[in-house]
């Protein structure tokens, strides 16, 4: 199936969309909805001019939107318009999306596809934490912390890799202060810097600053370029 990504650049949309190949389907585009703040109800917002990067590594063309406000009506209303773009310009019949637990995303998504004829495909839909982290480090993710928000998650964390190492520290975290280990209800946000969907080329970050107000924080990415996989 000819698919658009729904695409922040984070390691779940990056995982959805790897998945989605290894099963046969073409991804057409990538859609990166470009929010003009961290209160964004629906999309990702630290360092989100970096998935033109992401797309290069991958070889595959993206569509980009900023989005002016932060209300819900308004940020629901800018997906649906970017999809019907995608649908417009690149002839998809599905739209792929990597939410793992939420169903308010999930019955988003399937309303708008539904809205416009489309097939929505979610590989990671109901995944379980341990076998989904697994996977993703066995195909040797490169992953880092840009955002954190949660309590128990402090300073450190920012620009910190997340492999099986720091993996044992964040469960430990999690279970702790009581946040999600998938971290997909915003108490932290990832950036993936080289996985194997990038053909010949990773992320490298050329210069960052940490913005960190006592409670929560950006990792936010100044310079990055692309250099050559080892």
């Amino acid at each position: 199936m000819r698919l658009a990504a729904l695409y922040s650049g984070g390691k779940d949309s990056t995982f959805s969309i790897f998945k989605a190949k290894q099963a046969g389907h073409d991804i057409a585009c990538l859609i990166s909805m470009r929010p003009i703040s961290d209160e964004s109800l629906l999309f990702h917002y630290p360092n989100a001019w970096i998935t033109d990067l992401l797309a290069n590594a991958m070889q595959t063309p993206i569509s980009s939107f900023r989005v002016d406000k932060t209300s819900k009506e308004v940020e629901i209303k800018a997906l649906e318009k970017a999809i019907i773009s995608a649908k417009s310009l690149f002839g998809i019949d599905g739209i792929l999306h990597g939410t793992i637990s939420s169903k308010f995303q999930n019955q988003l998504f399937k309303r708008i596809c539904d809205n416009n004829r489309l097939e929505m495909i979610a590989p990671i839909w109901n995944s379980q934490a341990d076998a989904y982290l697994n996977e993703v480090f066995s195909e040797k993710f490169h992953i880092i912390f840009v955002s954190v928000s949660a309590m128990g998650l402090e300073r450190c964390w920012l620009g910190k890799t997340l492999d099986r190492s720091s993996l044992a520290t964040l469960a430990y975290l999690s279970k702790k202060f009581g946040f999600n280990l998938l971290l997909e209800g915003g108490e932290a946000e990832t950036l993936v810097l080289d996985c194997p969907l990038f053909k010949t080329k990773r992320i490298n970050i050329d210069r960052a600053r940490i913005h960190w107000d006592g409670q929560r924080g950006i990792f936010e990415i100044l310079e990055a370029s692309l250099v050559p996989k080892k």
